[in-house]
């Protein structure tokens, strides 16, 4: 079924609006981003096709299909995409409810949540508080306050060798490098940076390089890759340990994930 959505949403929101609620349906072409940024409302950046990768609080937070990054307000985030997206981005006041979550993270967009997204992006911005549109809103804002947080980030050092150790894990999944040769970039001992890593993040260097081929793995299934090569590009030798990995972590297997998607 093709959902209607107004005209109006379609264009960059300025200026101030009363409205508790603000929406804004977007595509982004492949390959894009933005730098760092904040606004004064928090934002629900739900992910209709494609993937999204939010960096704020320290983490990078991906969002596949059915997903939805939260951020609150006056939070510095930046962006990328590395398939083409459409996003229906929520902007919300910052004192709409009380309970909104104060920090960023992936929440599941369930079909009621859907449900209520596709009413509102179909409604002119400047819609009656009062009346039915309102009332909408005030379930949405309710679903999202309730919402639980998903396990779709990854957590960065603050000191600078370590982050760019960990952007380099993050930006080619495929690499493996040797636990000695870190070290000696980083002019520690391997012990030492183990225990410096795990300080910084709460993971291990061997469980973070997981988390980033996982969180990499659905912006590329979201791009429409196969499961072959997704497993290539992640740096896999067989298609079976990337499934294997996939499966641990997800509950299903990428092929499934694909499906449902």
């Amino acid at each position: 079924m093709k959902i209607s959505i107004h005209p109006e949403v379609t264009q960059t929101p300025t200026g101030n609006y009363p409205q508790r609620v603000v929406a804004y349906v977007l595509d982004l072409k492949r390959g894009g981003g933005l730098p760092p940024h904040r606004h004064e409302r928090a934002q629900l950046l739900a992910v209709t096709s494609g993937s999204i990768a939010v960096t704020a609080d320290g983490s990078t937070f991906v969002a596949p299909p059915e997903r939805a990054v939260w951020v609150p307000a006056n939070t510095v985030h930046e962006t990328r995409h590395l398939a083409s997206t459409r996003l229906r981005t929520l902007y919300v006041a910052a004192d709409a409810v009380p309970d909104l979550s104060r920090r960023t993270t992936v929440i599941q967009v369930g079909p009621l949540m859907r449900e209520l997204i596709d009413v509102i992006v179909a409604r002119p911005r400047l819609y009656e508080e009062d009346g039915a549109d309102g009332r909408v809103v005030s379930v949405l804002l309710d679903q999202l306050a309730a919402a639980a947080a998903l396990p779709l980030n990854l957590p960065m050092p603050r000191s600078a060798s370590l982050l760019q150790i960990a952007t380099r894990l993050l930006e080619q999944p495929a690499d493996a490098p040797l636990l000695g040769d870190l070290a000696h970039a980083t002019h520690m001992s391997p012990r030492t940076l183990e225990r410096q890593f795990k300080l910084e993040t709460g993971l291990s260097l061997r469980s973070f390089r997981r988390q980033a081929r996982l969180l990499r793995s659905l912006e590329l299934l979201s791009s429409d890759m196969s499961v072959a090569t997704v497993s290539d590009k992640l740096g896999f030798g067989e298609p079976s340990a990337f499934i294997a990995m996939f499966r641990a972590a997800f509950g299903v297997t990428p092929g499934r994930y694909l499906a449902r998607r």
